[in-house]
């Protein structure tokens, strides 16, 4: 238990017991009488006290000799010479007595007696006596409390009503960190320095004032012996009055349960870190390019994980090629991201979409290099300068409070794409371990999402190299026509492949115009689509009809496994101003006549080439100057929310609109109205007779 001895120095005085205070009830509790006798051993002063403890009034007691009035006869002489002892030698007698009390039985008393010695000489013996049942109850509570206090786990104190420390037990100043000397005589401000101590202060008032406890108070901060440790604390206060119900102080109990704190923040953590990942499942990689994949996973990461993150994706490895094993590291920033209020940390980032290099003395250029995460808890001027691009990059981070650092691998089937960098500042806490593990899990699900991006782009890019490659370079002029075309690659590499367009100068000034689209995607519908181009244009070559064009395609298509397209062919003739057509399983084309709205033309569609057994018909219509022809394929018109008829309404209001208008402008124009997003591949053929 600590001593409550003479208060701190530096405290305020404190106001002096006397006249003006009031009583402590102590001298309540013990209820000590006073008796004082004469040199002869007559009682001369009896309080209310004695009358209780003895059951004498002060009638019956005054005047008369104290051993023959309190005492058995058996003990007067041992009583008269214990009364001659004090009153001759003035040593002070303390003990146990038995006394006899009015009633005639016998009750054992505890006394105090002295010698008096009034202005006259005359001597008196003063005599101090408490009911030795009520001393010894009351002692055993002083040694149970004390006990009670000393030992026990809980932190304890009795504080003053100024809330000055009076009392604290050993277990108190474990839990501040503090010696009882350092309590006593201090507010708690004055104690708790790193704690809120005005908001601790203002609860023990209002208990104080109300006289209404306050029960398991949850309180969680630092000690200064421990400042950078968190602890947290079950507080709880209880106004203490004496027997009178005057205010005395204020008793404190702090129970510590940072462990128990611990545990719940390691569990609430947990189920954050799962929860993160969960998101960064249903969130990271939703498309296959590696902007938007680098972009989704910096948006996961801040600010749950970090303040500033940077992901970093190899040159190399977008280039195709293996990254080097010294010098320095060319990276493409996929995407920089910041937590509201630190502005200046990311001025210190790089510029996303960049490249950029890094020495080989660089953090991140040691961890794509090892795969392994670096990791820095406590970062040092000289870590900034190896953790930034440049010099400013590092005072940047410094003067924004950059004080902890990871760096993790992208890694993805035993291939190192990049590095996820996380920086934290200011009151943010250091990284651990545990974020380490979090952060490789979801650099290493982005880092999969990335490497299937690069790998489709290169599909993609693949792809349409050879569709692009496959089209045809169109004649510059043809007779009796005007003709514009446009070919759109999908978004996604999985979609490109299958569309074309085609126009051939034919024998006898006339011209076929062709149309189609393999079923598919990728290479293969590339291929497939580059066949079925030349074949047409080798068929096309034998004045064929169109229904017998199809025909032959159709035997073609067959003998190619899992190949179905569909197909329009048209061969236009200037001299009769007429147009023969066959569909094979295609959208109808639009006819636009001069001066008249766009129409659907009303063909047997026939079936899809590949498919066997159907026969085709060709149907012949005028086709006269001034008259438009547009063929396309289904990624004009199709898309998931809207009905095909809705569609293809759209598809003729555009074309009307942009009748007489220059070709080229004719196909933008249709083009801007019906793709506003590239979902399908799309070949667009628009031709015009000329006037």
């Amino acid at each position: 238990m600590g001593e409550t001895g003479a208060p701190h120095p530096g405290a305020p005085d404190r106001p002096p017991s006397g006249a003006g205070s009031s009583p402590t009830g102590l001298l309540d509790l013990l209820s000590i009488a006073a008796v004082v006798l004469d040199a002869r051993g007559r009682v001369v002063f009896w309080s209310p006290q004695a009358e209780e403890l003895f059951g004498y009034s002060a009638q019956e007691a005054l005047g008369q000799f104290a051993a023959r009035l309190l005492v058995h006869e058996e003990y007067w002489d041992q009583v008269i010479g214990l009364f001659a002892e004090v009153m001759e030698s003035g040593t002070d007698w303390a003990g146990a007595f038995p006394i006899r009390q009015k009633d005639g039985s016998t009750r054992l008393v505890e006394f105090r007696n002295m010698r008096l010695l009034d202005d006259l000489g005359d001597t008196y013996a003063l005599g101090l006596a408490v009911d030795q049942a009520t001393v010894a109850r009351v002692e055993r509570g002083v040694a149970l409390s004390a006990r009670l206090v000393s030992q026990s786990p809980i932190g304890l104190a009795i504080l003053d009503t100024g809330l000055r420390y009076v009392t604290v037990n050993p277990a108190l100043e474990r839990i501040h960190g503090r010696s009882a000397a350092e309590h006593l005589g201090r507010r708690v401000g004055e104690v708790l320095t790193c704690l809120d101590a005005a908001a601790i202060e203002a609860r023990m008032r209002r208990v104080l004032e109300t006289g209404q406890p306050v029960s398991d108070w949850y309180v969680v901060g630092r000690t200064t012996a421990e400042p950078h440790r968190e602890f947290a604390w079950s507080v709880s206060y209880h106004r203490l009055d004496d027997a009178t119900g005057r205010v005395i102080g204020l008793a404190s109990s702090v129970i510590d349960i940072t462990e128990r704190h611990d545990a719940n923040r390691a569990a609430t953590r947990a189920r954050d870190r799962l929860a993160l990942i969960a998101h960064a499942s249903a969130t990271v990689g939703t498309t296959l390019d590696v902007e938007r994949t680098a972009h989704e996973l910096a948006g996961v990461v801040v600010p749950d994980l970090a303040d500033v993150v940077s992901v970093h994706v190899l040159d190399s490895v977008l280039r195709g090629h293996p990254p080097s094993h010294s010098g320095p590291v060319r990276f493409r920033v996929g995407a920089v991201a910041a937590a509201p209020g630190c502005t200046a940390a990311r001025a210190a980032a790089d510029v996303p979409g960049a490249v950029t290099t890094y020495d080989g003395d660089r953090l991140i250029t040691r961890c794509v290099r090892t795969r392994r995460p670096v990791l820095l808890a406590e970062t040092t001027p000289a870590d900034l300068r190896r953790i930034a691009r440049t010099d400013e990059s590092a005072a940047l981070l410094a003067d924004a409070g950059a004080h902890s650092y990871l760096a993790v691998p992208l890694l993805a089937r035993g291939e190192v794409l990049g590095a996820l960098s996380l920086i934290r500042v200011r009151a943010s806490a250091p990284f651990d371990d545990d974020d380490t593990l979090l952060a490789c899990e979801l650099a290493g699900r982005a880092a999969t999402c990335i490497d299937n991006a690069r790998w489709y782009q290169s599909v993609r890019d693949t792809a349409l190299t050879l569709q692009r490659r496959l089209l045809p370079e169109l004649p510059s002029r043809l007779p009796g026509l005007r003709i514009a075309c446009r070919y759109l690659p999908a978004g996604a590499a999985v979609e490109i492949g299958g569309d074309w367009f085609d126009a051939m100068r034919l024998a006898g000034d006339r011209t076929a115009l062709v149309v189609g689209d393999v079923m598919g995607s990728g290479i293969d519908a590339a291929a497939s689509m580059g066949q079925l181009r030349s074949a047409t244009r080798a068929f096309a070559q034998l004045d064929l009809d169109p229904a017998e064009v199809l025909r032959h395609l159709d035997r073609l298509t067959g003998d190619v496994e899992h190949t179905i397209a569909t197909c329009v062919y048209c061969r236009y003739d200037p001299e009769r101003e007429e147009c023969r057509i066959s569909l094979a399983g295609h959208l109808p084309p639009v006819l636009v006549r001069s001066g008249r709205p766009a129409e659907l033309l009303d063909l047997p569609s026939g079936v899809p080439l590949g498919v066997g057994g159907w026969d085709f018909r060709t149907t012949a219509f005028a086709f006269r100057p001034g008259d438009q022809l547009a063929l396309y394929t289904d990624g004009l018109v199709e898309t998931r929310g809207d009905p095909i008829d809705a569609r293809l309404d759209v598809l003729r209001d555009a074309l009307t609109a942009t009748a007489g208008r220059d070709l080229d402008e004719a196909c933008d124009r249709v083009l801007e109205t019906l793709r506003p997003s590239a979902g399908d591949d799309v070949a667009f053929l628009l031709a015009r007779a000329r006037t």
